[in-house]
């Protein structure tokens, strides 16, 4: 497993879909390196991979949002992983890598953008292979993990992405952004 770029993540990825099976007990999930460590999200709330490029910055917005992108079209607010996990920062560089999510919300869903170190691989995992997060009691919320995995001699910590991305916390930036382009104009 080597850790790759956006570029080399799209071609890969496609390359990993075609090869996988279809079967009825598992789940595809891509995974993705932060610190080492491998994270997984569910292959379906992905809609992109898409290498670093500078964010425009919201004022007054939380340190974890690095600002918003326009991807034909649509304001895609980009999160950064490593402050919502408490990781010490790191410069984005060729391989920092974006991956643009299809969440589910209460109001329905949000596209998003999570920045992380690298790409990883696709994963077709059952659940049955899934381990649920260990209670660390209340002063460790882990409701954002889906589950732990094994693969390859190594642990996956598969992510409830719509529970990590606290919808509460994270203002709808495309309204933001309509009410600055409107107090600029007036």
């Amino acid at each position: 497993m080597q850790a790759v770029g956006a570029e080399a993540a799209v071609e890969g990825l496609a390359v990993a879909e075609s090869t996988e099976t279809s079967t009825d007990d598992g789940e595809q999930y891509l995974t993705f390196i932060m610190a080492g460590e491998e994270y997984g999200v569910d292959i379906l709330c992905v809609q992109e991979i898409r290498g670093w490029e500078s964010a425009t910055p919201i004022p007054n917005a939380p340190a974890k949002i690095k600002g918003v992108i326009n991807l034909r079209g649509t304001i895609v607010p980009l999160i950064d992983l490593r402050q919502c996990f408490g990781l010490d920062a790191i410069e984005y560089t060729a391989v920092t890598v974006v991956i643009v999510l299809k969440v589910a919300t209460d109001n329905g869903s949000r596209i998003m953008g999570i920045i992380v170190d690298a790409v990883s691989d696709v994963y077709n995992l059952s659940d049955k292979d899934m381990k649920t997060a260990p209670d660390l009691g209340d002063s460790v919320n882990t409701d954002y993990i889906r589950g732990l995995v094994s693969v390859n001699e190594k642990m996956v910590i598969l992510l409830e992405i719509s529970r990590l991305l606290n919808m509460d916390e994270i203002p709808n930036l495309a309204e933001v952004t309509q009410q600055l382009i409107e107090s600029e104009e007036s």
